[in-house]
């Protein structure tokens, strides 16, 4: 049976300045994002109509901006409304852990509306840009969950060859190492599905319903070997948390992808 190796989060130690693990794959996220976006405004449907590199060099400011204030609302208000509402100061305390996916989802939205309309483009027109170049960073921060040894599975088959045991769970059962599962499925699978898919021209909002649908669907099968969070567990229907959040998603995704190919370009959000 395999034992998670307990990696030292510090990465690199500079005198008074540790440099962590999981601050490296974030880094290693932004670095994947300005490349495959940078490469996407290439592309003919994107250099006719004017993106460069500049554009994506703000695209990836205001992305961080939104995807760290909306994941940490979102982890306080799906995860924790009752005390962070009794504790609002605290949703701002970002290093004391606790983000969401979802809500970071929302923050990016969020920040690319602001986005296309200071700069006088389509909305859809952005998030197409955008969308197969998420993948591959939420991969990076997959992996950067197994080296914390954070976010493990839940307990599987021991005479499965890659069950692991998270001492930093607290026992010694063998478990899923699920982190491993998304890097897989909604990181590096979920990246080469869209980036094939993207590379031909598609109606304006069909690409970004591709991405809601596919991290929706690959996130919601791994949500059933990810252990739930201990101060909720299973909801209704024996359902996560993280699964009741993909629900919406990929209904919107369905309803997007196929909005965009039946109403007209020009009519399409703004």
């Amino acid at each position: 049976m395999l034992v998670h190796p307990q990696f030292d989060p510090i990465a690199l130690q500079l005198g008074p300045v540790a440099i962590h693990w999981y601050g490296l794959t974030y880094l290693v996220a932004f670095g994947l994002f300005l490349w495959l976006a940078t490469l996407r405004t290439r592309q003919p449907q994107y250099a006719q109509t004017g993106w460069t590199r500049r554009d994506v060099e703000d695209l990836l400011f205001f992305g961080v901006v939104g995807v760290v204030l909306g994941g940490r609302l979102g982890y306080s208000l799906f995860y924790k409304p009752d005390y962070y509402l009794s504790h609002p100061l605290e949703m701002l305390m970002v290093w004391k852990g606790g983000m969401s996916f979802h809500g970071g989802l929302l923050g990016v939205l969020a920040a690319m509306a602001f986005f296309a309309h200071r700069r006088g483009r389509r909305f859809f027109e952005v998030t197409d840009l955008i969308a197969p170049c998420v993948p591959l960073g939420l991969a990076s921060g997959r992996i950067g969950n197994f080296i914390n040894g954070e976010l493990w599975g839940r307990a599987a088959d021991p005479s499965l060859p890659w069950a692991m045991v998270f001492p930093q769970s607290g026992s010694d059962l063998p478990r899923h190492p699920s982190q491993l599962y998304q890097f897989g499925l909604e990181g590096v699978l979920l990246f080469v599905l869209l980036w094939v898919y993207a590379r031909r021209p598609h109606a304006v909002g069909r690409v970004s319903g591709a991405f809601l649908v596919g991290y929706g669907v690959f996130r919601f099968i791994a949500e059933y070997f990810r252990e739930p969070d201990s101060f909720l567990g299973l909801l209704a229907l024996n359902m996560s948390m993280g699964q009741w959040l993909c629900v919406p998603m990929v209904l919107a995704g369905i309803v997007l992808w196929w909005r965009a190919g039946a109403v007209p370009a020009a009519r399409m959000a703004r």
